[in-house]
């Protein structure tokens, strides 16, 4: 059986859910924000926006920090679910 049924799934307007998180660091995937390489991130909240229209202004006003994955070529977007796997593998999990 997969994960899905040992997960707390929360609905909720993502807005205001996102503006009481004072004290969570937001990261958002843009195509133009800093180098993940270049990132510690550690732990917080990873925004990825769908694959056309990424993420909509007002949720992304409440980043404190963008970031971006480098890449060669003429490609402009990655698949949602492929950024979120490369986001995460980047962070630095606590011991």
């Amino acid at each position: 059986m997969g994960s899905i049924a040992r997960v707390n799934v929360i609905y909720t307007d993502l807005y205001s859910r996102l503006q009481k998180e004072k004290d969570s660091r937001i990261y958002a995937a843009v195509l133009l924000g800093k180098d993940l390489r270049k990132v510690k991130i550690k732990a917080g909240i990873i925004l990825i926006g769908n694959e056309s229209k990424g993420i909509r202004p007002e949720i992304l006003g409440l980043a404190n920090e963008k970031i971006t994955i480098p890449g060669i070529g003429k490609a402009e977007s990655l698949n949602a679910a492929v950024a979120a796997g490369i986001i995460l593998s980047h962070c630095e999990l606590e011991s």
